[in-house]
């Protein structure tokens, strides 16, 4: 859609005078990679380290969060994909060229360990930043108790601008027009309550570290059209203390996210 035009005006210091017609103007032009009709609708083939599937994501309705109106997106059936995972059940809304998204999103590096994070215009992109631009940063805490352990989960989420590429050719050969990245990372550390000799100490489980790297691609008029997932984690070595945490010592998983279906009105 077309926005405010900006004229400049040159003003000779010679006293020579032009008429308002010979002023040069430009046009600014947004795009829409994350198109907002209800019914909309994006499905895809999800291929991962831990689970395999197919999810459709649809903008259902509008919905009002805090005074503000977003699009309220869904999932169906229950998501295998981190980002459809992530986004389902939220508010997306867009302005100034820059996706934002409200609500709660669930993210955790296995089944044992889930973070849930309190969301508020979180930008998930913005098409007029730079590459390597921080885009949105989000730090928290979360209690949890975890194989019989009190443990607090000290976490940073933040979107972080890729490229802008004229065309795009996805792994599977899949070629879009005008596409542009963004990384989501989340960093976490993790620290436990512990008797150790008869004392209760503080250890760290988890030094601080980008558990989750996720690169998404998102095309101008059809939205996100393919997603790279890595999450990987190692934890501290507790043999020596005799302590035993139901969560693997170390973990990497790959998942990949990919249009295969989708209708933009």
């Amino acid at each position: 859609m077309k926005v405010n035009t900006f004229f400049a005006v040159a003003i000779s210091i010679f006293a020579f005078s032009c008429s308002s017609d010979d002023e040069p103007g430009s046009t600014v032009t947004l795009g829409n990679y994350m198109p907002l009709t209800d019914g909309n609708f994006w499905t895809y083939d999800v291929d991962g380290t831990q689970s395999m599937g197919r999810d459709s994501v649809y903008v259902a309705n509008d919905t009002v969060i805090s005074g503000t109106t977003y699009k309220k997106i869904k999932a169906r059936p229950i998501p295998f994909g981190m980002y459809s995972g992530t986004t389902q059940n939220n508010g997306l809304r867009i302005e100034n060229g820059k996706i934002m998204m409200t609500g709660n999103a669930s993210v955790g590096i296995n089944d044992m360990l889930p973070l849930g994070l309190s969301i508020s215009n979180f930008v998930l992109l913005d098409e007029n930043a730079s590459a390597n631009q921080e885009l949105g940063s989000i730090s928290g805490t979360s209690q949890q108790e975890i194989g019989g352990y009190p443990m607090t989960l000290n976490y940073t989420l933040k979107s972080i601008a890729g490229s802008s590429l004229p065309t795009y050719t996805t792994p599977e050969n899949a070629v879009y027009d005008d596409v542009k990245s963004v990384t989501i990372k989340l960093n976490l550390a993790i620290t436990a309550t512990v008797e150790v000799l008869g004392m209760t100490m503080e250890v760290p489980v988890l030094i601080a570290q980008d558990v989750v790297t996720s690169e998404r691609f998102y095309a101008n008029d059809i939205g996100m059209v393919y997603a790279e997932t890595v999450i990987s984690y190692e934890l501290q070595d507790f043999s020596a203390f005799d302590i035993t945490l139901p969560i693997p010592q170390s973990d990497t998983q790959l998942q990949i996210e990919s249009l295969q279906a989708y209708n933009i009105d």
